[in-house]
């Protein structure tokens, strides 16, 4: 065959550079050219000293671009003892389907390939162990056993690695996995005593900016300027799309309780007109008698497809060509509808993103995705899946929307799903892709690794441990002192002991936990039970509630009756049966990047049509236009729903987080609803007051916020982790406060100052802030009520546990100083309160568990404190935040609320002086009023401080204090 190299003479010279033998393979493959990519990766791979990403379409010959120069220069090289080639995948079935491609190459050229994970025979581990040489196919977790049970042996074994090719990589980046697996590769360098090149392949890497960016930064920390990036200019196969849209018909009275009493009698035309039913019905007319994918984001629908389409077979009498496929099944299960999938029978495979990944599976004709796609970047995959050999790809995308009643919310009138959907295809089009998320501490990964290390050398001295992890490695954000906090809290809890001499070994509970197999995975075990049919595993199901006997469940696609549960041996036995429902799976979906939401608002705020809808997407897009123009929310962002606030601030869900857990820890109740989320018993007048002082102090941090939350631990080594620390990885990992501010700045300026009409269509119910009119001052500024009995004020100051005042935060002191209406000071009082928990804030306000341990809780005082509040207008510095604790603590303690006045001191300064100043020591300066002076943030000492500015204002500004009374 005559070989056609690609693009100019010098690329050409390029594949003349490969080793005859590489040659031969490529000519008997029938290749008439390398891409661009394999020409480009060529002399940086030879070379062996760079570090590259190869960013092209799935199925593009990416392995090959690694492999084909990989094998050519272990060719010309003579073998130095030891794997020459390391390729890390995140999956085992991927490593089994490139072991076979890469076998397929090598065996020719008479090169070693070796699998090295959980499923591999120990004769072929043996034979690695006895002659290592060639190329290694391992998982991060398969390496991290051969360093913790082999830990002498990996310089030896390792010794002659000249290159490291990371596969799917953009599946690591940001992730804890993909921290192990830096971790993992910076010990090898450490091992074999060299600077390993690496070459990261990727489908769905951004192709600049601060994507492509971090992706260099993750495949050599520290080094990713230097890192070379070859993105293939061929956009792959062409891709035809269709959005089809359902109407979730609303049930017909009784409809849905005969379905819930009798679920066994459930056959395929139930329920016809709902949307599971029409896109049930299409799929099987449309798939049927080809090898498709239809993608879901959750195994429970997964399940419920399945059986539905099967039913649907059965009824019709023709052989079932639909089989689920997710990651709580049995292994032999998911095998047998991949191997089905090869085979030349129709089999369309209904799964969730278990198949999203490059494993071989044949030719596929189309790809479905039912419902809006989870990332722009995991659409990207499940794509090309399809049009492997030269075919148009074909992508269905299914979005069914509830009909439209007089109960309906906004969100379902604004039709957001499909919104999402066109937003997401928007963005692919352009190439866009979400970018890694690289802001986590990795906190519980070091945990794992600082463990494995020591396993790996039986015992190392703190030093060491600090410059192989964090000094040199790949823990840079890790400071000694944080280092230092973490060993002090890991020896707390067991996990590592300290000798005499300095040396670190494995505590009793460290030793426990590397020596269970689950210690190699970073992401946390499962306690799920097994579900089993005789002797033959079905798979995993989470049991999130006591499950009876006779229970009717639907896995693995069929019907089965739960016949016996061992809650010992956490082992489920089923029978087939008629009826059934799928389980409940845990496990939260994708979050929603800033980018999609920004878009969705661009189409909203568009007149034009994409030309893959069909009619009923159509219409459904039109609906939620209007909608979106009725409510009048190009220029608003919040709607009025009786005494709550819908919001809606067109932010990923990360921001959207945020906000909820901040102003949850101020005292607000809020529910999250996907685009929105409600504030309850707020009007938007009075959110915006709320918002506004929030926006006014300094802080809380993000830290606060997260140590504020009811669940911190996230990752499998959290608990290990003491609260600061765990809190600071929350904080990292989960919240954005930059954002959360700036979107409530955005909302602010939106927000009315005083009450409006609702926006037509909902209730209004909001009560506004109450301006109490009082008669005209008495001397020295003073105010008085009808009848002459002058007004007193209680200036109250609380130092808390958090800010979580309906959460588990506490006050651990409180003080009072009432005050005359003319401004004199009748008297103080104050105490320590123990909050019947961990102080946790020392130090910001510098009281300790020791302090509080003998003080009275709040139950004991609150007649007492009821007493100095009573009868007088509650004034505080930032007062929502003293409120919201007072009126939480009182209702503990079963005693009514006793103020019926709230005054701030820090609005009533921004009232009259203007915005800027938050700290009560900067409103005291700039008003001449003294100082925030003695204990700094103890209660008495800044309610002292406090009815300075009271006094103050009270003698320069009485009108105004009027004004701000509310109730």
């Amino acid at each position: 065959m005559n070989w056609r190299p690609s693009g100019s003479d010098r690329d050409s010279a390029q594949f003349l550079r490969l080793n005859e033998k590489v040659q031969r393979w490529v000519y008997r493959k029938g290749w008439t050219a390398l891409n661009d990519v394999q020409e480009q990766a060529i002399p940086l791979v030879l070379g062996g000293t760079d570090d590259l990403i190869v960013s092209a379409a799935t199925a593009s010959g990416k392995t090959e671009a690694a492999f084909l120069p990989i094998c050519s220069a272990m060719l010309d090289e003579p073998a130095g003892g030891g794997i020459r080639a390391l390729y890390v995948s995140p999956l085992k079935a991927l490593i089994n389907d490139q072991f076979r491609r890469l076998d397929e190459l090598c065996e020719d050229l008479g090169l070693p390939v070796h699998r090295w994970h959980g499923d591999v025979p120990g004769s072929a581990k043996s034979k690695v162990l006895k002659e290592p040489d060639g190329t290694l196919l391992i998982t991060p977790e398969s390496l991290e056993a051969m360093f913790v049970l082999r830990g002498p042996e990996i310089g030896r074994l390792l010794r002659g690695l000249r290159w490291v090719v990371i596969d799917e990589m953009h599946s690591f980046v940001g992730t804890e996995r993909g921290a192990q697996l830096q971790s993992l590769l910076h010990r090898v360098e450490l091992a074999t005593r060299k600077r390993v090149p690496r070459i990261g392949l990727s489908a769905t890497l951004p192709a600049s900016g601060e994507g492509m960016a971090a992706a260099r930064d993750y495949l050599r920390p520290g080094g990713g300027d230097d890192v070379h990036v070859l993105t293939s200019q061929a956009q792959g196969a062409e891709i035809k799309v269709q959005l089809r849209g359902y109407l979730d018909a609303a049930p017909a009275l009784g409809e849905g309780r005969a379905a819930s009493e009798h679920p066994a009698e459930e056959d395929a035309d139930v329920n016809a007109g709902t949307g599971i039913a029409l896109v049930s019905e299409h799929v099987f007319r449309t798939l049927r008698g080809g090898n498709n994918l239809v993608f879901f984001d959750s195994r429970s629908e997964v399940e419920s497809y399945a059986d539905r389409l099967r039913r649907r077979s059965e009824q019709l009498a023709v052989p079932n060509e639909f089989f689920p496929h997710h990651g709580n099944l049995a292994k032999d299960v998911r095998e047998h509808v991949e191997d089905l999938l090869k085979s030349n029978r129709p089999v369309t495979v209904l799964c969730t993103s278990t198949l999203e990944m490059g494993i071989d599976i044949g030719a596929i004709a189309s790809v479905a995705q039912i419902g809006a796609p989870p990332s722009v970047a995991g659409l990207r995959q499940r794509i090309g899946r399809a049009g492997r050999r030269g075919e148009p790809t074909v992508l269905r995308l299914y979005v069914t929307a509830p009909e439209i009643t007089e109960k309906s919310a906004p969100q379902d009138e604004l039709r957001v799903e499909l919104f999402q959907a066109v937003a997401m295809m928007d963005l692919l089009a352009e190439r866009w892709y979400e970018p890694p998320d690289t802001s986590a501490l990795h906190l519980s990964t070091l945990v794992q690794q600082i463990m494995s290390v020591i396993a790996q050398h039986q015992g190392v001295s703190p030093v060491d441990l600090f410059g192989a992890l964090c000094a040199t490695g790949p823990f840079p954000h890790v400071d000694k002192g944080t280092f230092v906090a973490l060993l002090r809290d890991l020896g707390a809890a067991g996990i590592v002991q300290q000798e005499p001499d300095g040396l670190l070994l494995l505590g009793p509970v460290g030793e426990r936990v590397v020596n269970h197999f689950s210690f190699y995975a970073v992401f946390a075990d499962s306690s799920d039970y097994r579900v089993v049919h005789g002797a033959r595993p079905l798979g995993l199901m989470q049991l999130t509630s006591p499950t009876p006997i006779g229970s009717l469940v639907i896995f693995a696609g069929r019907r089965w009756k739960i016949v016996s549960v061992d809650n010992r041996a956490k082992l489920i036995e089923v029978e087939p049966s008629r009826g059934g429902r799928p389980p409940t799976f845990l496990g939260g979906g994708a979050e929603i990047h800033d980018e999609v939401r920004r878009r969705m608002r661009v189409w909203y705020e568009s007149d034009v049509v994409p030309g893959y809808l069909d009619a009923t997407a159509q219409r459904l897009l039109d609906e939620g236009r209007a909608a979106y123009r009725r409510f009048d929310l190009a220029r608003t962002s919040t709607l009025v729903s009786g005494a709550d606030t819908l919001v809606f601030p067109w932010r990923g869900d990360r921001v959207l987080g945020t906000i909820a857990a901040w102003l949850t820890t101020a005292g607000l109740r809020l529910l999250r609803d996907g685009v929105a989320f409600t504030v309850l018993d707020h009007s938007p007048a009075r959110l915006r007051e709320v918002v506004q002082e929030l926006l006014l102090l300094e802080g809380p941090t993000a830290e606060d916020i997260a140590a504020a939350q009811p669940d911190t631990v996230v990752e499998k080594h959290d608990v290990h982790l003491g609260e600061p620390l765990r809190a600071r990885a929350y904080a990292a990992g989960r919240l954005d406060l930059d954002g959360a501010r700036a979107t409530l700045v955005d909302l602010v300026d939106r927000l009315p100052e005083c009450e409006e009409d609702p926006i037509s269509g909902l209730v209004p119910d909001a009560v506004p802030a109450r301006e109490v009119e009082l008669p005209a001052p008495l001397s020295q500024g003073g105010v008085s009520v009808a009848g002459g009995h002058p007004v007193t004020y209680a200036v109250v100051d609380l130092e808390t546990t958090g800010f979580s005042a309906r959460g588990r935060d506490r006050i651990v002191e409180v003080a009072v100083v009432r005050v005359a209406a003319d401004g004199g000071v009748l008297g103080e009082w104050s105490s320590l309160v123990n909050p019947q928990r961990r102080v946790a804030a020392t130090g910001v306000h510098g009281i300790t568990d020791g302090e509080v341990a003998d003080a009275p809780t709040f139950a004991d005082l609150a007649p007492v404190l009821a007493d100095h509040l009573r009868g007088a207008v509650l004034v505080a510095h930032n007062a929502s935040f003293d409120v919201s604790f007072l009126k939480a603590e009182f209702e503990r303690a079963g005693h009514p609320y006793p103020s019926s006045g709230t005054l701030c001191t820090m609005r009533l300064d921004a009232h009259v002086a203007g915005r800027g100043r938050r700290k009560l020591q900067d409103c005291l300066t700039a008003v001449s009023a003294g100082s925030a002076n003695g204990t700094a943030h103890r209660a008495l000492a800044d309610a002292r401080a406090a009815t300075a500015l009271l006094r103050h204002y009270l003698a320069t500004a009485p009108r105004e204090v009027r004004k701000l009374v509310g109730g």
